[in-house]
């Protein structure tokens, strides 16, 4: 099985990844994915998303959030591969995925896991583009959607 948790700075194939870890379970019968796709920006002149981390205190989190959504979930087995650097639009930038006996707990799991990407992973992204660079501020529909975890 790949390793289950990944930073990486290299692209990766969505759907080979996806194989991968669909072919690593057993005994699940859902298998569900997420991949998030680096967008532009309203103004349509991205020119890259920098994302950065923290080496090592990155993966501990990313440790920390799969092994609740297992826990939470019930789940076979779950995979979390997020891009760090430079990367241009419509690049993969992130994958989770889940497997479980049953697909409502595939997919909650895998939606548990987003939001908890989008709202507690240490990354910090930077839009650059033709007016300059800026960090992009978190969001409050990102803390919206992971209160409903915290009920």
């Amino acid at each position: 099985m790949p390793d289950p948790i990944r930073v990486q700075q290299a692209a990766f194939d969505m759907g080979a990844e996806l194989n991968a870890f669909a072919a690593s379970v057993s005994g699940a019968g859902a298998v569900v994915s997420f991949s998030g796709i680096t967008r532009d920006v309203a103004t349509g002149d991205l020119q890259v998303m920098e994302i950065e981390h923290y080496p090592g205190m990155t993966e501990k989190a990313l440790t920390d959030i799969r092994a609740q959504a297992i826990d939470r979930f019930s789940l076979t087995d779950a995979m979390i591969l997020h891009r760090y650097g430079p990367l241009a639009p419509s690049e993969p930038i992130m994958m989770v995925a889940t497997a479980a006996r049953h697909r409502a707990d595939a997919f909650a799991g895998a939606e548990f896991l987003m939001d908890y990407l989008k709202s507690r992973a240490p990354f910090w992204k930077k839009e650059v583009t033709a007016a300059g660079a800026a960090w992009v501020d978190a969001k409050d529909e990102d803390e919206d959607a992971l209160a409903r975890w915290m009920r």
